[in-house]
């Protein structure tokens, strides 16, 4: 029943916890006092719990072990054009330029990332293939662009396809970007009143016969900053997901089970902000958003009000959400009546971590009876080289 979340705060250390239910006195842990106390069923009739999801969030408990080996990444590497698709693009679609194809897990459908030489830099375009590369559906009307591409995603069914859009040719502020012309239909050739020869008609490329070519959906809502989309593996029912506008998600992924999606949001004024605080500075923008709950029926629930880069992870089994702010993460219920938090505070243990970390680089000798019971000062955290905020979480079962 127990569950391993791994986090990394420095490329070369890695710590973690385990997570259990708490079914005896001597297993409770007490949170932080804003998520409550864990408080263990009593008596000895008590029945302990045989998997995560029957245990509140706020009922946790966790044992923390520092510098363990790194879990293995499941981050996959990524996935090369389809070879079949490719050369579809290559002989019938020359005016698109192929930017990325994802097979979905079962393999029988591929999602197309595409763009045309008049898109602005951010936008994009998505069409359904077969596995042996036809042409099943175009998914993105024509005044909705894709953006994000690299967070588009398959659900663990292979059922629906997620993917962030907003209305073609804004940016960000609900203003038409300057000079933007994304699909720029052909100017006709002025007609000269003295000429006395026939126009020529240009010819149109000619459609393999027994393909159809299939045409944009219509009547799909759009907004001016980017909300999650939903399309079936045909590539049909089309719908945003989300409708929030002035929210911005740019980050998602599928519950193990397909049933709902964890994901960050900010404000669109929040993005502009930072985005321009980074750029002063000349450094790196990193976005930083609150997460989010989303149902497949489109129900939402904001799980923080913290901003946080770390992106959120699902639990094996799909009934918990971690994330990480700063020094902390904190367990969110996918679902319960109602649904509880705990924050697990991990400051004080990476200081000591770190500390330990530091003198085994530099040559030190640990310190003696570091396990003996009594008060312990904390090390100054601008003195300590690898102390560092949680960058990243796993959930491992």
């Amino acid at each position: 029943m127990n569950g391993i979340l791994a986090f990394r705060s420095i490329d070369n250390m890695t710590s973690r916890f385990r997570i259990s239910a708490a079914a005896a006195l001597t297993a409770c842990v007490a949170f932080a006092a804003s998520c409550g106390t864990a408080t263990p069923e009593s008596g000895p009739t008590a029945a302990a719990p045989t998997a995560l999801g029957d245990v509140p969030a706020v009922r946790l408990n966790f044992r923390y072990e520092a510098d363990v080996p790194a879990p293995p990444l499941n981050d996959p590497a990524p996935e090369e054009l389809n070879a079949a698709v490719r050369d579809h693009f290559t002989n019938t679609r020359p005016d698109d330029i192929l930017d990325r194809t994802l097979t979905s897990p079962n393999k029988s459908r591929i999602a197309v990332v595409y763009h045309r030489p008049g898109d602005l830099a951010a936008e994009f375009r998505l069409d359904i293939y077969s596995s042996d590369g036809k042409l099943l559906s175009k998914v993105t009307p024509d005044n909705l662009a894709v953006h994000f591409p690299d967070t588009i995603v398959w659900s663990p069914d292979s059922a629906n396809l997620a993917f962030a859009a907003m209305i073609r040719g804004e940016n960000g502020d609900g203003v038409p970007e300057p000079g933007a012309s994304p699909s720029p239909s052909p100017t006709p050739e002025p007609v000269d009143g003295d000429a006395t020869e026939p126009q020529a008609t240009p010819e149109a490329t000619p459609t393999p016969a027994g393909e159809p070519t299939p045409t944009p959906p219509t009547g799909v809502l759009a907004f001016r900053t980017e909300q999650i989309y939903l399309c079936d593996a045909n590539g049909g029912l089309v719908r945003p997901l989300t409708q929030n506008e002035g929210l911005l998600y740019f980050y998602y992924a599928w519950a193990p089970d397909s049933s709902a999606l964890v994901a960050l949001a900010a404000t669109i004024r929040e993005w502009q902000y930072l985005e321009s605080v980074a750029n002063g500075k000349g450094e790196a923008f990193t976005p930083v958003g609150r997460p989010r709950m989303i149902e497949k029926n489109g129900r939402e629930r904001r799980l923080d009000d913290g901003l946080t880069a770390v992106k959120p992870v699902w639990s094996p089994d799909a009934s918990k959400i971690a994330a990480a702010f700063e020094h902390q993460v904190r367990i969110y219920d996918a679902d319960g009546s109602p649904p509880t938090q705990a924050s697990i505070p991990l400051r004080n243990s990476l200081l000591l971590s770190s500390q330990e970390f530091d003198r085994r680089q530099g040559g030190e000798a640990p310190e003696q009876n570091t396990n003996q019971p009594g008060p312990t000062t904390l090390p100054d955290p601008t003195k300590l080289v690898s102390f560092n905020p949680i960058v990243s979480l796993n959930w491992e079962a």
